[in-house]
């Protein structure tokens, strides 16, 4: 049992052994009271229940971090997967050494302090989000309420019915792959992922089925996997001129998601038009539907929602030519009718 040993203060202090890092350097508990027997006390108390703590907080952050990736490879999408290891490689220095059981509510918080004076505040949600995962797992006891980061409210640049357009142009006389794409993801809602994973066994008519995506795995190789939810496999109408120019055979589009990405942002600044996603043009699909009064539960079938959270927050930012439509006809009406108020 560890002896009291009285400070200058004339309190009492005893020190208790819990753990040594990686450098070789003993760390202690210390105990401080204002009598001998109570210092002791406390270190015999806390002592007994370090030694029932579970083997498992004795592993370090890094390492259940690396064994909760472990177990979730084969649930999780392969995206997922290459996204939680590039998180685990960048974002845990300042704590991938401490075992779980020296982890704190107080420890997390300046963890995401710091990191938040480096990274956006999506990044740091996101690395934050894998070790309440992680914790939830290994530590259930330790429940976090870490003050974020605030995320500054974007407004996303929803393309107008001239800007699709221009670009439906641009690739009709210089890219027939990037057409293609963007037929399906402007007229039809598909992801990049969901684009390339279409093949011409997929057409009935103008029906096409969409279960499978391409995406890329942890050891940067393009894979073809179901889609990513139960409501993304789904069956969608197309106009003619769409279903025309895609091919009976073989896959849609033969390029890659990121290859899409890269070629429609270098149309956009050719075309000098503002910049925006390729992954915007479903915005723009949806803001059109929801213009026409499209109900909701058939726009989140069609886009393979399974929620209209999304809607609620990006995709009803109905595009500036349609606002100033409807502007100008909600004015008319209003002029029209006090006219007509005072004619009589």
């Amino acid at each position: 049992m560890a002896t009291a040993k009285k400070l200058p203060s004339g309190q009492w202090r005893t020190l208790v052994y819990d753990y040594t890092d990686e450098h070789g350097k003993r760390h202690y508990e210390s105990f401080t009271a204002k009598t001998k027997r109570e210092s002791e006390h406390l270190a015999a108390e806390y002592a007994v229940t370090k030694k029932k703590k579970p083997d498992v907080l004795k592993v370090t952050v890094g390492k259940a971090l690396d064994n909760y990736i472990n177990i979730k490879s084969n649930v999780l999408s392969p995206s997922t997967i290459r996204g939680y290891k590039a998180l685990r490689r960048n974002y845990y220095s300042d704590i991938q050494m401490l075992t779980l059981e020296n982890l704190s509510q107080e420890v997390v918080q300046i963890w995401v302090n710091s990191l938040s004076t480096k990274m956006d505040a999506k990044t740091v949600k996101n690395a934050h989000g894998l070790l309440s995962a992680m914790l939830s797992v290994y530590f259930p006891s330790l429940t976090l309420h870490t003050a974020l980061p605030k995320k500054e409210k974007e407004i996303p640049y929803i393309p107008t019915e001239t800007d699709i357009q221009r670009i439906i142009e641009y690739f009709k006389r210089t890219d027939t792959e990037m057409l293609k794409a963007v037929y399906l993801a402007a007229f039809g809602t598909l992801r990049r992922s969901e684009i390339c994973g279409l093949t011409g066994a997929d057409i009935t008519g103008n029906i096409i089925h969409i279960h499978s995506a391409v995406v890329m795995n942890d050891s940067a190789e393009w894979i073809r996997k179901n889609t990513k939810t139960a409501s993304s496999d789904r069956y969608v109408t197309l106009p003619s001129f769409v279903i025309d120019v895609l091919p009976k055979s073989g896959a849609i589009v033969s390029i890659t998601p990121s290859k899409i990405s890269a070629r429609f942002s270098s149309a956009l600044k050719k075309l000098d038009i503002p910049h925006f996603r390729f992954h915007d043009l479903r915005h723009y699909s949806a803001s059109i539907m929801h213009a026409l009064g499209i109900p909701d539960q058939y726009i989140m079938q069609r886009g393979g929602w399974s929620s209209d959270g999304i809607l609620k927050a990006v995709y009803r930012n109905t595009m500036d030519d349609y606002t100033e439509r409807f502007n100008n006809q909600i004015n008319s009406y209003f002029e029209n009718a006090t006219q007509n108020a005072t004619q009589n």
